[in-house]
């Protein structure tokens, strides 16, 4: 354990206009464990992984507790990191920026290697980083809230066309119109998780729009450049995805060059997996498979 933990903001200028800004936590002592890169998902800020939904407190408090540093990035378009261009707003190219901050921001941490967590459309970033080449030493990624297959007619296609409608750059939902996409059944959360409701945020249209069709143009071309040890979670009653044994199985097994693939169903959740009662469950899997990652990186070869 780690005893007091110390944080502070993250400040990257990437070039060209371009500032990537977050928050680092890490513990009061130097543990040689991995550094935790956390990515938010769509229509959230760095604030989802700092949202206490357990008696243990947040995703961060969580980490930092066990021995991990962590920083938490604010992706391009949300808090106070720069806004991008919609033609400029890919998921190549935040990856390619948030890929340099990464880099900046490892080489100042005294840590053997980053392990990437990703949620959501974070996830999907996540793991367009790892089939990058990167200027830091990346362990493995742990992607959740999303899977091998989105339904037609969905919620997830429903609010791509909702939003574009607009004919705005950007989409801010109300809160419960939030709510009825990222939770699952009353039961599987606490009432005071209303506290998520600050890392709610407008989203950039455009990355609304291609997480609709990532799975079916992007994933089937990205999963077999990943050379790294891949996790996923997939809330049972997850709004946006198909969430089911089959659809878990053809996620890992697209993952052909990692090491392992590490696929299941999130029980008793919804899309935002980590503010439910169960979402403790996932986090120390992650920070588990964190400490698996570290392992076989560090084996003899």
């Amino acid at each position: 354990m780690s005893g007091v933990m110390t944080r502070d903001l993250v400040r990257v200028d990437i070039g060209s206009g371009v500032v990537v800004a977050g928050s680092s936590a890490k513990p009061s002592e130097p543990s040689n464990q991995p550094l935790i890169v956390a990515l938010h998902g769509g229509l959230y800020t760095a604030k989802y992984f700092d949202v206490p939904t357990w008696p243990g407190g947040s995703f961060i408090e969580l980490a930092v507790e066990q021995g991990y540093p962590i920083v938490t990035f604010d992706r391009p378009g949300y808090g106070a990191s720069s806004s991008l261009a919609p033609a400029d707003n890919t998921y190549e190219r935040q990856a390619e920026i948030l890929g340099v901050a990464i880099e900046q921001v490892a080489a100042g941490i005294p840590a053997p290697g980053v392990v990437l967590v990703g949620h959501s459309i974070g996830g999907m970033i996540a793991l367009t980083i790892a089939a990058r080449e990167s200027g830091f030493k990346l362990f493995g990624v742990s992607a959740t809230g999303l899977g091998s297959l989105i339904p037609t007619g969905g919620a997830s296609e429903g609010l791509a066309a909702a939003t574009s409608a607009t004919g705005q750059d950007t989409a801010a939902l109300p809160p419960e119109q939030c709510d009825g996409v990222m939770f699952g059944p009353s039961w599987t959360f606490d009432p005071g998780v209303q506290a998520a409701h600050a890392s709610y945020a407008p989203a950039p249209v455009v990355e609304l729009v291609a997480a609709s069709r990532w799975a079916a143009e992007k994933l089937p071309q990205l999963a077999p450049k990943v050379t790294v040890p891949v996790h996923n979670s997939l809330a049972e009653f997850d709004a946006l995805w198909v969430s089911s044994p089959e659809t878990i199985a053809r996620f890992a097994t697209l993952f052909t060059a990692a090491p392992f693939v590490d696929a299941s169903i999130a029980r008793g959740t919804g899309h935002s997996i980590d503010h439910h009662r169960l979402g403790h469950a996932l986090q120390l899997r992650q920070l588990a498979f964190a400490d698996e990652c570290q392992l076989l990186a560090e084996q003899p070869r």
